[in-house]
């Protein structure tokens, strides 16, 4: 729990919000005062995160989204206007990620475009369906998930090139949308234990030495860089890309200690 009320009165959408990253986001965001709509295309999920959430006291409510679906998505923020009466914040979790296949050229079409589909221009249906809403608040704030995949190469085609492409359109849709009051971040996540490393407990353990910090993140530690560009804390920061990822891409763990460097 935080003893911050930095969103109290907020009116809070955030998408991809039935688990990992997104629970965790939404969790944050209701502790410091927001009202929260979960949203997802998992709707019994979400729904179950919600009722945690109520169970703690927090204002949290839950609807199904698919932000590959323009009515959809336009359907979730008339939904959190509704709610709410303002549409304050807008979080992008909602992403896909399809595995590399071994031959760069074999990986079918279907894949890369599902995966920018969802991941990006999910994230471009979102805003804009919400930006006249978060301009109306006179606080709007836009954060979106983008991840160290669109900075480095980690693998993930398709995924990688989705989450750079959230970093150009964090930059335009900042240039675009300030004038309106409205700032738009992304947060780049490095390798964080959320369902999609279910049963695969090794991979992050040998991963973990590559972290200066010596750990992979919590969805928590994600939430908690969010709340912040969310909020007023952030007031003058907008078309910018904070990396959270313990250090990760600012030290070549794996060329120190190849040189024994402590």
């Amino acid at each position: 729990m935080t003893d911050l009320e930095r969103f109290a009165g907020h009116g809070i959408l955030v998408t991809g919000a039935a688990r990992g990253i997104g629970a965790a986001t939404a969790r944050r965001l209701a502790e410091e005062g927001g009202r929260v709509l979960l949203a997802d295309r998992d709707a019994a999920e979400a729904e179950r995160t919600a009722a945690v959430l109520r169970r703690l006291g927090l204002a949290a409510e839950a609807c199904a989204c698919d932000v590959a679906d323009r009515e959809s998505v336009e359907a979730a923020v008339a939904r959190a206007v509704a709610a709410f009466g303002s549409l304050d914040v807008l979080v992008n979790c909602a992403a896909h990620c399809s595995p590399d296949v071994p031959f760069f050229e074999d990986d079918p079409d279907e894949a890369w475009a599902r995966d920018l589909d969802v991941t990006l221009t999910g994230a471009y249906r979102c805003c804009r369906a919400a930006l006249p809403h978060l301009a109306a608040s006179g606080r709007g704030a836009v954060v979106g998930i983008g991840s160290v995949n669109g900075l480095q190469d980690f693998g993930n085609h398709a995924y990688s090139a989705a989450k750079a492409g959230l970093g150009s359109l964090t930059r335009t849709l900042a240039g675009h949308a300030a004038a309106r009051g409205v700032r738009v971040n992304l947060v780049a996540p490095g390798t964080v234990r959320t369902s999609a490393w279910e049963g695969r407990e090794d991979e992050l353990a040998a991963v973990r030495g590559l972290y200066p910090l010596g750990r992979v993140g919590e969805p928590e530690d994600i939430a908690a860089a969010v709340a912040f560009l969310a909020s007023r804390d952030a007031a003058w920061i907008t078309g910018t890309t904070l990396v959270v990822d313990g250090g990760l891409t600012a030290v070549n763990t794996g060329f120190r200690a190849a040189l024994r460097q402590p």
